[in-house]
């Protein structure tokens, strides 16, 4: 097995011109949750940063936000519809509307009693976003004025299918989730279906440009990544089904490695060089696999798999020779990224839920009330600098609903969102 510790993921999202603690799509410039930025708060005082503003009217749903600039964008559902949203956020001054495009009506299943509206994180390409709603909605729009430039319904426009395991009638109960993909001109979108899982359109005009007939299987709630290896550009992504990635230029498969998980598939994988980490909560486990290329194909070597960091919704993060994350009966843990041996667990301290990574420190955001802990990411075992709690809760979401949306750290500001309620601290000063 290769020890390439320093990352080797590339995402090549076309934005506009970022600057180092820009945050232009879902979990962040690389799709990985680690921040670029330095220079950040080491301790907190008591009760936390300070609070910079709230805005009460992001909508339902647990979409998280991108922001480049002094723009934030997020997606929510207000009333009957969902809204892809921009806010203008310049220092000392008061957080206003830019504009609102409506997506479509609010996806909403009778039978899901944890989520309703969207969960996706829209994706910000040079002048163009790219965001999806609940129903299967892929709306471009103008990043200036969200004017519409084109729109594709997954299921009817390209036969996309989120049925549960075993082909039912029935949607997945959380609907679409999964964030576009910006690759030059490329958007990359995970339908599902018969045609192909993945899905290749203009960034201009929406046309496909390819689909990944060879692995057809039903869409997920992950997103995909792009990354290098043995000399070939290459899109992975995370199914129920199937590990697997598909060639750039025509999405044909290049190789996969077979998984049969339940229906809540939810983390991102991880990308190192040639090794692929994935984790998945509600019974299943964290695999790491290396793909070689010892001919003309590719092959797929198992390196272990085991229930040690099974995260649910929260993904997790590595940082150096580990991975930390939360892993429901085990609370925070420390991993070794190369063997998977536990390295630390903190079961007491701190409940579980979403993280992210910005100057040595890890802010994780817990799932049942809110409270935030800034934790050194340290093999050496858990080390917090301060903790608060979210001034107030969302009594806009479903019955068995929590504070679900991962945290965001762009310019010096920590972002935190509770359906409707989105809180910016000030981490920096």
């Amino acid at each position: 097995m290769k020890t390439h510790l320093a990352t080797s993921l590339i995402i090549f999202v076309s934005t506009a011109t970022l600057h180092a603690d820009d945050w232009p799509q879902y979990r962040g410039p690389n799709r990985d949750d680690v921040s670029r930025e330095t220079g950040l708060l080491k301790s907190w005082p008591k009760g936390g940063p300070r609070l910079l503003w709230t805005y009460k009217d992001a909508g339902i749903g647990y979409s998280s936000v991108a922001v480049v600039g002094h723009r934030l964008y997020t997606i929510g559902a207000r009333g009957d519809s969902e809204y892809l949203i921009a806010l203008d956020i310049e220092p000392g001054k008061e957080v206003k509307q830019a504009w609102a495009t409506r997506v479509r009506p609010t996806f909403a299943w009778k039978g899901n009693r944890w989520s309703a509206g969207p969960s996706s994180t829209p994706t910000v390409s040079v002048d163009l976003i790219i965001a999806l709603g609940g129903n299967g909605d892929l709306l471009c729009v103008e990043t200036a004025t969200g004017k519409e430039r084109w729109r594709k319904n997954l299921p009817k426009d390209l036969d996309g299918q989120v049925n549960p395991i075993g082909g039912g009638p029935k949607n997945l109960g959380w609907g679409y989730t999964f964030s576009p993909l910006v690759d030059g001109e490329k958007v990359i979108c995970i339908p599902g279906g018969p045609k192909g899982a993945l899905a290749a359109l203009e960034r201009q005009t929406g046309n496909v440009i390819w689909r990944s007939k060879d692995i057809p299987d039903q869409a997920a709630y992950t997103s995909a990544m792009k990354t290098h290896i043995a000399g070939t550009s290459q899109y992975i992504a995370l199914t129920n089904q199937h590990l697997f990635a598909v060639d750039i230029n025509d999405g044909k498969l290049l190789w996969k490695h077979k998984r049969k998980y339940g229906t809540e598939v939810v983390n991102t994988p991880i990308v190192d060089s040639t090794l692929v980490y994935t984790t998945v909560g509600a019974g299943g486990s964290c695999d790491l696999i290396e793909v070689i290329k010892p001919g003309a194909n590719f092959d797929v070597k198992p390196v272990y798999s085991n229930k040690i960091l099974a995260n649910h919704h929260g993904n997790v993060i590595r940082v150096g020779e580990h991975v930390y994350g939360a892993s429901p009966g085990r609370g925070w843990v420390c991993q070794k990224f190369l063997t998977g041996d536990l390295i630390w667990e903190e079961k007491f301290k701190l409940g579980v839920g979403s993280v992210v990574f910005a100057d040595g420190r890890l802010y994780c955001y817990t799932e049942q009330d809110g409270t935030v802990a800034m934790i050194e990411a340290s093999p050496m075992g858990f080390r917090e600098s301060g903790r608060f709690k979210i001034p107030q809760q969302s009594k806009l979401r479903q019955p068995l609903g929590q504070v679900w949306t991962p945290p965001v750290i762009s310019g010096g500001r920590l972002f935190l969102r509770d359906q409707e309620l989105l809180f910016c601290y000030d981490v920096k000063n």
